[in-house]
């Protein structure tokens, strides 16, 4: 089956030098998503370079190097924000597997990518004569209760601008499949596109409960499995994420920790970024392995929609 293509000048830029190509990932329509400036040629950027890249777009962005000498990988993947690099990066990772697939440079429906979270699987699970989808591969979810809970629900409460009342009758909790994440369910999501939070207090109150962002959510639709979320990072840099892939999956296993999804192949879907205009979906599916007879979730793949939006330029 022919493979789509990007446009003829992002196509040509792939043999030159490094360049910055935009992508916006999770888009649930053309405004929304989580923009992701991503190198598919960073070999030789110094770390000062790559994050430069981040300043200078204000997002999360993504760089492609060759893998390490007997990593067993592909690839190797870094990622930065503005203020710091990140171990690992959701939708900059799906954002780069689509950009290399575009571009011609798998050999293979399927790669392996080396992070500094660890390794990552990711697949093309699909074709057309359009486009690609793109699915990456987390760990099981660890969910672990706050430190000195009533301390740090009231510190989150304040934190967020709101009281118990407008909370849902479940845990605040801390989860992680790759970087840990506050989860904070929420009685509706009406109240969670209200949020008015107190961004200064969000940086020291997370350094405090050892997460690196507070994750409101709330339940859109229990039968469907959709859920709405906001995510509001410690120190990236800037306030809000329109689409947070590995806070989505965590998510999903605080979820299933708390009844709230099945424990099966079925689609979780978080939507995120109403808030800021930039409307995002992001697919969650659990994956099993065989324990006794019994299959249990080890972990989760994570995917959605991609949108090229421009080849930005070359790395300063």
């Amino acid at each position: 089956m022919k493979k789509p293509t990007l446009p003829a000048e992002a196509q040509s830029a792939v043999s030159l030098r490094p360049t910055i190509e935009l992508v916006s990932v999770f888009s649930a329509d053309n405004n929304g998503g989580n923009p992701a400036p991503i190198v598919l040629d960073a070999a030789g950027m110094s770390d000062a370079q790559m994050q430069a890249v981040a300043q200078r777009y204000g997002h999360e962005s993504g760089f492609v190097l060759p893998a390490p000498a007997g990593s067993g990988c592909d690839f190797e993947f870094r990622f930065w924000v503005p203020n710091h690099e990140m171990s690992m990066c959701g939708h900059a990772t799906v954002g780069a597997v689509w950009l290399l697939h575009k571009t011609g440079r798998l050999d293979s429906d399927r790669l392996t990518i080396h992070t500094s979270s660890g390794r990552v699987e990711a697949r093309i699970a699909g074709f057309s004569t359009d486009d690609a989808s793109v699915e990456i591969s987390q760990p099981a979810g660890r969910i672990e209760p706050l430190p000195q809970p009533q301390i740090s629900r009231d510190e989150i409460l304040d934190a967020l601008g709101i009281d118990d009342t407008q909370l849902a009758p479940l845990p605040i909790q801390n989860a992680c499949t790759s970087r840990v994440k506050t989860l904070v369910p929420l009685a509706s999501a009406a109240i969670l596109n209200t949020l008015e939070p107190r961004f200064d207090k969000i940086g020291p109150l997370c350094e405090r409960i050892g997460s690196t962002g507070l994750y409101p959510y709330a339940t859109v639709d229990a039968r469907q499995q959709i859920f709405d979320a906001r995510q509001f990072p410690r120190a990236s840099g800037y306030p809000e994420d329109a689409a947070t892939g590995i806070a989505a999956s965590a998510l999903s296993f605080g979820l299933l920790a708390n009844g709230l999804v099945e424990a099966s192949t079925r689609t979780i879907t978080i939507r995120q970024g109403y808030a800021m205009k930039r409307p995002s979906q992001i697919s969650v599916r659990f994956s099993f392995k065989d324990d006794n007879g019994s299959a249990i979730p080890d972990g989760c793949w994570i995917g959605g929609p991609v949108r090229y939006e421009a080849g930005a330029g070359a790395p300063s």
